[in-house]
């Protein structure tokens, strides 16, 4: 049974390859408006998100908000097949502009700080067509698809390296050798290697790791997102520096600029945010 699904999830994402970018986003929405038609979790769980950070909005916008996010929920799983069975060249064609391109081309030590927001699976195939990368990853539980995207990830200039002290070794060398590094930094890191800082003024486990490496290597953090377009037209590559070090004397104090700089990015562009991932399960209680 397990093998059967993985079939399915393969040729799906498969089908998704072969669509034109606008049907396949066009497909994308329709799985959003299904996942808010029926009560999916992914809907409960973006209603409670969306409810604890923008506490503010009416009910109406809300709902509005709600809609639109799980809209690019679909579009970002059906585009996830799309980026993943094209070959770097041709994601790369899809990157109407690239702004902010000179903050990643000195010399200077770089770390990539990209969130789950808009098409983040293609940022590093992006940069890793002219330049060496190294991104940190979190292994799914299920071995046969953490195979099978580690295989369509780890090509080319860019490489995976797993969520453990391997891995962090392995950015470390990869740093000393003068290659950009990438990190997702609001995933919940699990009991170890976590601290909680606010998020939308709410305590929320928040890694360490990349601001301990900024510290330690006196890197640069630029910020990295792909904002999805409207109508499949494609992506805009947006890279922004930020700065967690100054005036931040502990790493509490780093991680919270850290995460106060994803907020603003967020409040810019709301729906396209991964509100479906159960970012405050350190603070919060989530309704079934």
């Amino acid at each position: 049974m397990v093998l059967w699904s993985g079939k399915m999830i393969r040729f799906f994402l498969f089908f998704c390859s072969i669509l034109p970018l606008g049907l396949n986003h066009l497909l994308g929405a329709t799985i959003g408006r299904l996942l808010y038609r029926f009560g999916s979790d992914a809907k409960r769980v973006t209603f409670q998100n969306i409810a604890l950070c923008f506490p503010e909005l009416s009910q109406q916008e809300r709902d509005s908000l709600l809609k639109k996010s799980l809209i690019e929920t679909g579009k970002g799983l059906s585009e996830s097949g799309w980026v993943w069975n094209k070959s770097f060249k041709v994601n790369a064609k899809y990157i109407r502009r690239f702004i902010g391109k000179e903050h990643l081309d000195g010399a200077e030590k770089t770390i990539l700080l990209t969130p789950h927001m808009g098409c983040w699976e293609i940022t590093g195939r992006v940069i890793a067509c002219e330049r060496a990368l190294t991104f940190l990853y979190k292994p799914l539980s299920k071995q046969e698809q953490n195979t099978y995207l580690f295989e369509r990830r780890n090509q080319g200039n860019l490489t995976m390296a797993s969520a453990d002290k391997s891995g962090v070794l392995k950015l470390q060398r990869a740093m000393a050798k003068g290659q950009l590094i990438g990190i997702l930094p609001d995933q919940d890191p699990g009991d170890e290697g976590g601290i909680m800082a606010p998020f939308f003024n709410h305590p929320v486990n928040t890694m360490t790791l990349l601001a301990k490496l900024a510290k330690k290597n006196n890197a640069k953090v630029v910020m990295l997102w792909a904002k999805r377009l409207d109508k499949g037209q494609g992506f805009d590559l947006i890279a922004e520096p930020i700065d967690i070090l100054t005036g931040a004397d502990d790493v509490l104090a780093q991680v919270s600029k850290m995460n106060a700089a994803i907020e603003a990015l967020v409040r810019q562009c709301p729906e396209q945010y991964l509100w479906s991932y159960r970012r405050f399960k350190s603070s919060h209680s989530y309704d079934e």
